[in-house]
């Protein structure tokens, strides 16, 4: 938490320094509103003759009287600069500006070389300014407003190359930005197309959503191809991308956070949550009736619950063991404490000021938080696996003794001889039965019975190879596979496990209990049978040991022909 403080406040003076450097505002005086109505033209402003009609400037004020109007800017700090000097009209898309120099007896239009994207729907409109205009002079601007669009209007000074490496910085940045959040957002949908899990949908649209926001916040979007015709519907551009990034944030985080499982009642308030912002994103449409206003207050109210919802849900999901809710908050953070930068340089400084902050700080968190949740993602199919793999565990073992069940040792069985019959090797298999276990549960409990039981699996394991397997056929039963093993190699094992389980006495339920096992050995190079067939001849091995005494090792001999 500490780290992310040191980012606000990072993101805080960033900018303030690149404030400082700002060249000073000019001086700017409005012609008289009633003569600029008559369309007094370029030349009789240049005369000079129309200066004294020219007063304080406000622009709130020229926009509602609406029209077009003309102004006056001189800079009291002009100096020469090194480079091809310009000026840089800070305006929303609406506002079409002509700039205009004295020359002489007359007046020459500056020519605009380029028009670089800005935050929020405005741009710069960079002008060359003429060597032979002395930076003192004054100039004109007449302003004709088109339709409707972010309202700022700002002049400056600076130079070509400043202004041009300024724009491509910022390009630079943004489109970086975007390519990140799209190849993660396209890396999603194609998992998803093997995975099909509903949370790299999510995470798709999320964060392709969040690029189409980036792109035309900043302005940048509408200046790329396909992007570009979205340019008529300006501050809609990037509403509903956030809108509907909304939606799909709330139900992306009651998945990932799997809170249907730890918190139900919340599972159903971000379904709602989802529905709030799909309604806001078609809200937009209200702005045509001029209800703009009302839907931005509502959708403000909106957004602001639902991320102190989501920070509240996803830390209560951590503490309560969901890893995955720990990875997405800690991205909901990094993008909660840039926005709330965002917003705080915002409200201290124009935007202007804050172009650190926009250009580096919140495109940058969108990345890492972007890069967080994918790590989410993993942890939660992480988990989702382990939670697979302990399952399918516990279907194939016994949860007595832990070793293979009845059906998982037959299956071991069959796979292993049709290797065995496809090289060419023998395989041999051991029936263990325990002695006298009916007795031992009579005389000293089922507890005993499964202590018993419990008990020799280390034997039984101890002369075992990596290759050879055990488990549970039933009751006191066991199966051990012995792989690649013929007759000569299965009777010692046999025999060395028919003399650990002797050396057994079970503590704890009285007199200590003494332990023998009888075992049938089949091979399937002495009898050419397989799967189950083996099981049945190693089974009466294992009757013919008993009949034998007990305690002792039975090898199954061929029937005859």
């Amino acid at each position: 938490m500490r780290a992310l403080t040191l980012l606000v406040v990072a993101a805080l003076a960033i900018p303030l320094h690149a404030a400082a450097a700002r060249p000073a505002d000019p001086a700017i005086l409005e012609l008289d509103p009633g003569l600029a109505a008559t369309n007094p033209g370029a030349q009789a402003i240049a005369s000079g003759s129309l200066d004294s009609r020219f007063a304080p400037f406000t622009y709130r004020d020229a926009r509602k009287r609406g029209g077009s109007f003309w102004l006056s800017l001189r800079w009291q700090d002009a100096q020469a600069r090194a480079g091809v000097p310009v000026v840089i009209v800070d305006k929303g898309r609406h506002l079409n500006v002509e700039l205009y120099a004295p020359h002489g007896a007359g007046m020459s239009a500056l020519q605009p070389v380029t028009a670089l994207p800005s935050f929020g729907g405005l741009h710069q409109a960079v002008f060359v300014l003429p060597q032979a205009v002395e930076p003192s002079r004054a100039l004109y601007a007449h302003v004709r407003p088109a339709g409707r669009g972010a309202e700022l209007l700002r002049f400056s000074r600076s130079t070509l190359d400043a202004a041009l490496a300024d724009g491509a910085e910022h390009s630079r940045m943004i489109a970086l930005a975007f390519g990140a959040l799209a190849a993660l957002a396209l890396g999603s949908l194609l998992i998803w197309f093997v995975l099909a899990d509903k949370l790299f949908v999510l995470y798709g649209a999320i964060f392709s959503l969040q690029a189409l926001y980036i792109a035309y916040l900043s302005g940048q979007g509408f200046d790329w191809p396909l992007l570009s015709y979205a340019a008529p519907l300006m501050s809609h551009a990037w509403n509903v991308p956030a809108a509907l990034s909304g939606a799909a944030a709330c139900l992306f985080v009651r998945e990932i956070a799997d809170l249907r499982r730890f918190m139900p009642r919340s599972y159903r308030v971000f379904g709602w949550f989802a529905v709030a912002f799909v309604v806001l994103a078609f809200a937009n449409l209200a702005d045509l009736i001029g209800l703009g206003g009302l839907v931005a207050m509502i959708g403000n109210l909106v957004f602001v619950s639902a991320a102190v919802f989501t920070l509240v849900a996803a830390f209560m999901a951590w503490r309560q063991g969901s890893r995955a809710a720990g990875w997405f908050l800690i991205a909901w953070t990094l993008l909660e404490a840039a926005t709330i930068a965002t917003a705080v340089r915002l409200l201290v400084a124009d935007a202007e000021g804050a172009e650190g902050l926009l250009y580096y700080g919140l495109p940058l968190s969108m990345v890492v938080a972007a890069a967080f949740v994918a790590l989410g993602v993993a942890d939660r199919l992480r988990e989702q696996r382990a939670a697979l793999s302990d399952a399918e565990r516990r279907a194939q073992t016994d949860p007595l003794t832990g070793v293979l069940n009845r059906r998982s040792i037959v299956e071991r069985l069959e796979a292993a001889c049709a290797r065995a019959r496809a090289r060419g090797l023998p395989i041999s298999l051991l029936f263990i039965d325990l002695d006298h276990f009916k007795q031992i549960n009579d005389t000293y409990g089922h507890a005993a019975g499964d202590a018993c039981l419990h008990a020799i699996i280390k034997p039984i394991q101890a002369e075992l190879r990596q290759s050879d397997v055990v488990g549970r056929y039933g009751g006191e039963e066991f199966i051990v596979i012995l792989s690649s093993a013929d007759v000569a190699a299965a009777r010692p094992i046999a025999e060395r496990i028919r003399a650990r389980v002797a050396e057994i006495q079970v503590q704890g339920f009285g007199q200590p209990i003494q332990l023998t096992c009888s075992i049938g050995v089949a091979t399937s190079d002495m009898l050419n049978v397989w799967g189950e067939s083996l099981i049945a001849r190693a089974d009466a091995a294992v009757y013919a040991a008993k009949k034998g005494g007990r305690n002792n090792v039975q090898v199954a001999a061929p029937v005859a022909a």
